[in-house]
């Protein structure tokens, strides 16, 4: 079954290629969504796919890259809606 969130990364995420790893990492599990800078300094992901493959970018956004510093993830269940078909840098 197909599920969506939405991650807020906070801490040292920004300015450190947060987001172009996090695309690596979804187009290697098959995730497909975006990830974007916020102006508040902290980073967000929305993630669709088949659940077990959700809990391992989940996992893997707990810790980041290694040129990063995650002090904490935020996770909110989305309605999935229309589904996405990449994923996407905004």
């Amino acid at each position: 079954m197909l599920r969506r969130v939405k991650l807020l990364v906070s801490g040292r995420v920004q300015g450190v290629y947060f987001r172009m790893f996090t695309q690596k990492k979804a187009k290697q599990l098959g995730i497909n969504g975006y990830v974007r800078n916020l102006e508040d300094g902290r980073v967000e992901i929305v993630a669709e796919a088949e659940a077990d493959l959700l809990d391992k970018m989940i996992a893997w956004a707990h810790k980041g890259p290694i040129t990063a510093r995650v002090d904490q993830v935020e996770s909110e269940d989305l309605l999935v809606d229309e589904a996405f078909t990449s994923f996407d840098i905004c």
